[in-house]
């Protein structure tokens, strides 16, 4: 009997490994994609999924649909009221997990200033991260919840008041990097699977800095369209708001980003260290949180990894980079120097 043309994408969608995982957000245009691509993860043996209430999916109807597909991952739905405090209700759904991957909180909507963002997203964020801290405080809590470039400072910053361990609390700066990789690949017309630029300093706007010095592939393309090509990566995300018509953001992208960087602390978990660019807190450069390279090992982070030799042109965009981050992490510092975990 022949093979079935099934059977590829079959072999793909594996699970069954000895990791559970949450998806908080999980009913939303990051978290579904999201929990699919987890469900499919060979290091995965369990899949929470967590949403409030109100969202436009109950994550019991996400978790039911995931539970149909050709995996041996066993996939949960919890959902819970916007009244009701994480801390108090999630124990089943964090217990035991090693990486809470936080897709939560308010996209950013018209007229709204990055300080109101900052200030509703973080109590959001700080709901999700108390729960982690009773429940889970070994797991590796990856935030992909803007401004991101505060937001983790505060929440690392809270956890460290806790006694834990800030470095349990990443950035998730993957988008950055595959897009950069993306980028270059189209321009000298290699996959992009053979490019990997590190993108260092945050995760918005001027911060975004890809360090295309430091990748052969990007040798090939003249000096002046790499700074074109820093500036398309800075501005990839409003890129993606404009083509939809402002009725949507990255969504697909940030899921496939997000999942990439899971199983890359899922592999270290599991015995095989791996690298990715995550914004944590970090002695790389004066700035207390960074974005560069970061080993991943079986207690998460391993090493912050200094972001290496600059040309010319990267060294003056490096001092930009702090000028602007040095503000955004300073109001994280404020909102944790203010707060504490319940």
């Amino acid at each position: 009997m022949g093979t079935s043309c099934s059977s590829g994408i079959r072999k793909a969608i594996m699970g069954g490994g000895s990791h559970k995982v949450c998806v908080c957000g999980a009913a939303g245009g990051i978290g579904q994609p999201l929990c699919l691509l987890m469900a499919m993860e060979p290091n995965v043996k369990e899949l929470a999924i967590f949403d409030v209430n109100v969202a436009m999916v109950p994550a019991d109807g996400v978790a039911e649909d995931l539970g149909h597909i050709e995996s041996k991952v066993k996939v949960t739905g919890y959902s819970l009221g916007i009244d009701q405090p994480p801390k108090v209700h999630l124990n089943e759904c964090l217990s035991g997990c090693s990486l809470v991957l936080v897709a939560a909180g308010m996209p950013r909507k018209p007229g709204m200033t990055r300080d109101h963002l900052f200030k509703v997203n973080a109590d959001i964020a700080k709901g999700i991260v108390e729960a982690c801290a009773k429940f889970c405080p070994q797991a590796v809590v990856a935030l992909i919840v803007n401004p991101i470039n505060s937001i983790v400072p505060a929440m690392a910053e809270l956890y460290k008041k806790a006694g834990l361990d800030p470095k349990k609390i990443v950035g998730v700066t993957t988008l950055d990097c595959v897009r950069a990789n993306k980028f270059v690949s189209d321009i000298v017309g290699c996959h992009p699977s053979n490019v990997e630029v590190p993108v260092i300093g945050g995760h918005d706007g001027i911060t975004i800095m890809p360090v295309f010095s430091q990748e052969p592939m990007a040798a090939r393309i003249d000096q002046s369209a790499l700074q074109a090509l820093d500036k398309k990566t800075q501005d990839a995300g409003a890129d993606v708001v404009t083509k939809k018509n402002g009725k949507g953001s990255a969504t697909l992208s940030m899921a496939y980003a997000a999942a990439r960087f899971g199983r890359a602390v899922l592999s270290g978990m599991s015995g095989k260290p791996a690298v990715e660019c995550a914004y944590v807190k970090s002695e790389v450069t004066d700035l207390p949180y960074f974005a560069s390279r970061v080993e991943f090992g079986r207690g998460g982070v391993s090493k912050v990894l200094h972001y290496g030799s600059l040309n010319d042109y990267e060294k003056g965009r490096l001092e930009e980079v702090k000028v602007q981050l040095k503000s955004e992490i300073q109001a994280g510092l404020k909102y944790a120097a203010h707060g504490q975990l319940g």
